[in-house]
């Protein structure tokens, strides 16, 4: 098993550019199997995540092209269904929860989908049935095996409906919008997600010959097509890497500028930061961040403690909720971080008041971080990433520790972050795999 040694305390200076979106690379490299031409995706991420998926679809006879580190050109004219009843199969996808996505391509275009249950991340409960109410109201039948612990859903003919989501899921809204795509009649999904991943999958699937109406928003109307042709598409810049640079920046008073962001699908991110005290300018399309000494949290009109919370977008994502924690560590003022969604995302903060940081966990949901205003640094340990957003979020902070860290299962990282400690080095970190 490798790890990272880091050696804390030291400034990072220059420019990085931000990878692909990895949640976007998920949904939209599952929508190739929704036609037989050749789709070509550009900025894929170079990460373990994406490449078991792309992997996934060649063994199930997607015929796989990549033009380089980046760009892959996908052909899926001829999918072996046979293969998704294999123990092969299951192995893979249940080890990569973003594969859930290919059921809904595969009910659309062949009636019939399996999938076994998914893995991922240990962050709390996370409910697929979203997933299969929504295709169930589409008119496909579900079963599952609760021995084999394996999902079926099959349909010999599906009809557009009207259907408001229980919960606004990204991945859920995605499933079900790829199978109403090729569905008779008009589909309308209210609640769904409106993400930017879920925004960029359906201009794909718009440019594929899907009509989808109400993009951005939360009611998407769709009028179901015979078929779909093939396409080019871009992914956009990760908002996740991109927040977990400025953080990185803060915690270590460096100068960095992030290169390529897409500053007008960053949404509510920016704003938050400036929140937290954190100077960012941006300039074109980059982010800029300066040296800084010290950065304060901002204050509730009436004076009473912040509170920074995910939601729904456009409200910020939880998958930056570990990274404001960390950021908060050196911050003049207090904080309460509360984490809505996911029951288990802040149980890494006992690493961080080993190191130091001064935080309450109130219960799984909510800590109250009090800012050491880098009066105090913190102090260098041995961690383990427990999940990749915490281990980020723990990376950050060793780099800011004064002493030498060492982060064990990386590979929970590398999961999610291209070349991490290679890009880092190029800053003037002082990091090392081993």
């Amino acid at each position: 098993m490798n790890c990272f040694e880091i050696e804390g305390g030291y400034r990072l200076k220059g420019e990085i550019t931000p990878q692909g979106a990895k949640n976007e690379a998920l949904q939209v490299i599952c929508a190739v199997l929704l036609t037989p031409e050749k789709v070509t995706i550009n900025n894929i991420p170079d990460i373990v995540d994406v490449n078991n998926l792309i992997d996934l679809l060649a063994e199930m006879g997607v015929v796989i092209n990549r033009i380089d580190r980046n760009t892959c050109e996908f052909t899926a004219a001829d999918v072996n269904l046979e293969f998704l009843q294999t123990k092969d199969f299951k192995r893979r996808a249940s080890s990569l929860r973003g594969s859930i996505m290919i059921m809904g391509p595969l009910l659309a275009r062949y009636g019939k989908a399996y999938f076994p249950k998914p893995g991922g991340d240990k962050i709390g409960r996370r409910r697929l049935d979203t997933h299969f109410i929504g295709f169930e109201k589409l008119g496909a039948q579900f079963n599952f095996d609760a021995e084999d612990i394996f999902y079926t859903v099959e349909a010999t003919h599906m009809k557009g409906t009207y259907m408001l989501l229980d919960e606004a899921s990204v991945t859920g809204t995605a499933n079900i919008l790829m199978a109403a795509v090729l569905t008779p009649g008009k589909t309308t999904i209210y609640n769904a997600a409106c993400e930017p991943y879920l925004q960029q999958l359906s201009k794909m699937l718009n440019s594929m010959g899907a009509k989808i109406s109400g993009v951005g928003s939360n009611l998407l109307e769709i009028e179901g097509v015979s078929e779909l042709t093939g396409c080019e598409h871009t992914i956009l810049p990760d908002m996740i890497e991109i927040g977990s640079f400025i953080g990185m920046a803060a915690m270590t008073s460096s100068e960095i500028t992030i290169k390529n962001v897409a500053v007008d699908q960053l949404g509510i991110i920016p704003m938050m930061f400036k929140r937290m005290g954190i100077n960012l300018q941006v300039v074109g399309d980059d982010i800029y961040i300066p040296t800084q000494e010290h950065y304060e949290i901002d204050t509730f009109i009436d004076g009473s403690i912040m509170t920074i919370a995910d939601a729904p977008w456009p409200g910020l994502t939880p998958d930056l909720l570990s990274v404001f924690l960390v950021v908060a560590t050196q911050a003049r003022g207090s904080v309460l971080i509360h984490q809505k969604m996911f029951e288990s995302r802040l149980f890494f903060v006992d690493k961080l008041i080993d190191m130091g940081a001064r935080i309450i966990l109130c219960d799984p949901h909510r800590a109250t971080v009090i800012g050491l205003n880098k009066e105090n640094a913190l102090r260098g340990a041995n961690l383990t990433s427990p999940d990749i957003r915490a281990g980020v979020a723990l990376l950050i902070a060793a780099l800011s520790a004064q002493g030498k860290s060492t982060i064990q299962n990386i590979e929970q990282i590398d999961r999610g972050y291209q070349n991490i400690d290679g890009r880092l080095q190029k800053l003037g970190a002082r990091i090392k795999r081993v």
